[in-house]
């Protein structure tokens, strides 16, 4: 449903932002640039959020130890409370 709107609302977009603007349409060249400049950002913007990334799988290693990383808290002189990570293996 989603992408049918959005296919409609583009085709709009795309239509009304390839009319003309001449003189005789009362068009100064400057607002004809602005209407110009923000159809193809909604254009960009519609065809962006439609799109998805394809990320790859995720990958799964075994490993031979086991390892976890531990958070602490340390006090960090002339700076404050810092937090920081180590990875234990056991």
């Amino acid at each position: 449903m989603r992408k049918a709107v959005y296919g409609v609302l583009t085709a709009a977009l795309i239509i009304g932002g390839s009319s003309s603007a001449s003189a005789w349409d009362r068009w100064s060249p400057g607002s004809a640039a602005a209407v110009g400049a923000l159809s193809g950002l909604a254009v960009g913007t519609m065809i962006g959020a439609t799109a998805r990334p394809a990320y790859p799988p995720p990958v799964y290693v075994e490993r031979d130890e086991a390892c976890f990383v531990e958070h602490r808290r340390v006090w960090v002189p002339g700076w404050g409370w810092e937090f920081r990570r180590r990875t234990v293996c056991e």
